[in-house]
């Protein structure tokens, strides 16, 4: 059985009966009450009798909500209709998001006996996987390799790409495939004329229902990780100014003169801190890179590049009040809520947590004078008690949006405080022990670029982060020397990464002791 086939329509299979049984898994904003009607509306239009239940989840802490459908034809006797899904019991099964795909699979609702499966392949990170102290996100590829031995008939591509590129939301694109699959005896023209019954977005919802219609008919296969690409990844070359697209293909030169494994790590990384601040700071950013590529030794196939191309990015591109104002009032963001929201024309009121630390906020000030206020601890006193509680910002009103659009329009200002300048000097400590290192012993200095994945996040999660970075690389320091002390590195920063508080690291550091 192969990836997204062409399916003929098909009557439901004689050894399950009359009744189809169809479940939606979705979370809040992808439309999975709005594909549940078209569902009803479509069934009843055929003349089946049609149930439709749902068992609301938290969000995508405990899951989505599942919304059942059950519907048989119309007879001398009325059906009778379950309430909830039952494991090895559905015989379509729709997935808004590639993990829900997964979690579907777990529960027993996909069996290759009966079930078709139809899931968007991208991914919308659970709660549990931004909460991991290093990269949680958990594989794409293990959810599809078990769908294809789970499923009956698989129907998988990027359908939330697709609704957006025509200017509708998820719910129409599933819609879209599932007409597309053939899993239910029903004509296209019934369908789209459920999605026209609605009256709501009709125009965009059918242009986003016949793409996927015509993809799951078509049957062209996705390949493994088309669906993956992060929400907030920078894909285009920056434009601007004649000039500054001058200096950006400079930079992209360089980028593209290093060793081949290397080149496409490193655009990512240039694109990733050159849309953080600038293109001045992406000069810098290859500064860096091709300094600890000079370095590398292409017998152990640029590993130590490959690394360094990504880490480095990842340290100048450091979140900070600026960064987080910043994507709070980015006009995509605005339109993504509303998108997820349903909104349409209405207005939306939309409510931002703030709670800045006294650090974020001696941080966000001249490097000077920023520095002085941080020595002293009734100046952090006060900062800490007029600034560290939680704040509503209520950025649909003019004045809190605003406050934060100034705030984040502060970039050009970033280089002179006093967090910037705490970053770049832990930045260059952290390359010059990746340095001497190497000098070494390469795999060390490759396991001490890896450690840079323990800092992440803002506030309190990136202080725990810079902590057990730290502490890491003092026991690297105590096992200068030794034949072992690449995996014993890597140790401890798998014990760094298991829990919150760092007992496990702690552990760790103290058999690192026993021995050195």
């Amino acid at each position: 059985m192969t990836v997204q086939q062409a399916l003929a329509p098909r009557q439901p299979d004689a050894k399950l009966g009359t009744i189809i049984k169809l479940a939606v898994m979705a979370v809040g904003g992808q439309g999975g009450g709005v594909l549940t009607n078209w569902i009803e509306a479509v069934a009843r239009a055929q003349g089946y009798a049609c149930q439709a239940t749902s068992v609301a989840g938290v969000a995508q802490r405990t899951g989505a909500t599942i919304y059942y459908i059950e519907m048989a034809p119309m007879g001398a006797r009325a059906p009778v209709f379950s309430l909830a899904p039952a494991a090895g019991d559905v015989d379509i099964l729709i997935a808004a998001e590639m993990m829900e795909a997964g979690r579907a699979i777990m529960r027993g609702f996909v069996t290759p006996d009966r079930t078709t499966l139809i899931a968007s392949t991208h991914r919308a990170l659970a709660v549990s996987e931004k909460m991991a102290p290093g990269d949680g996100i958990a594989s794409s590829e293990e959810v599809r390799a078990a769908a294809e031995l789970a499923a009956d008939r698989l129907v998988l591509f990027d359908m939330d790409d697709m609704a957006a590129a025509n200017g509708s939301v998820i719910s129409s694109s599933l819609f879209g495939a599932l007409a597309g699959s053939g899993a239910l005896p029903f004509p296209r023209a019934a369908f789209e004329d459920a999605i026209r019954a609605s009256g709501k977005g009709v125009e965009a919802s059918l242009r986003a229902f016949g793409a996927a219609y015509e993809r799951a008919q078509n049957g062209v296969a996705e390949p493994a990780g088309a669906g993956e690409k992060p929400s907030g990844a920078v894909t285009n070359t920056p434009r601007g100014p004649q000039r500054l697209l001058e200096k950006w293909e400079a930079l992209a030169s360089r980028a593209r003169a290093l060793p081949g494994p290397v080149q496409e790590m490193a655009l990512h990384g240039l694109r990733k801190v050159v849309g953080f601040q600038d293109v001045d700071y992406g000069a810098e950013y290859m500064d860096r890179l091709e300094d600890i590529a000079a370095l590398d030794d292409a017998a152990q196939g640029h590993e130590l590049s490959l690394e360094a191309a990504k880490y480095i990015a990842n340290a100048m591109a450091y979140d900070d009040v600026i960064r987080v104002a910043d994507l709070k009032t980015r006009a995509a963001r605005f339109a993504r809520i509303r998108a997820e929201m349903d909104a349409g024309d209405r207005p939306v009121a939309l409510t931002e947590f703030m709670h800045p630390r006294a650090e974020e906020i001696a941080g966000l000030l001249p490097a000077g004078i920023g520095a002085r206020i941080e020595t002293s601890p009734k100046w952090m006193a006060r900062l800490d008690r007029w600034f560290n509680r939680g704040r509503r910002v209520r950025t649909h009103r003019p004045g809190s949006f605003l406050m934060l659009y100034v705030l984040g329009g502060l970039r050009g200002y970033r280089r002179r405080t006093l967090h910037h300048r705490h970053e770049q000097a832990h930045l260059d400590l952290w390359l010059a022990a990746v340095r001497q290192a190497v000098a070494r012993d390469y795999a060390l200095g490759v396991e001490l670029l890896r450690c840079r994945r323990l800092i992440k996040g803002y506030s309190d999660t990136h202080a725990r982060g810079l902590s057990k970075f730290d502490r890491v690389m003092q026991g690297a320091e105590m096992l200068r020397g030794r034949e072992d002390a690449a995996q014993w590195v890597a140790r401890l920063r798998e014990a760094a990464l298991q829990d919150e508080k760092g007992e496990a690291l702690e552990g760790a550091l103290q058999t690192v002791r026993s021995f050195v």
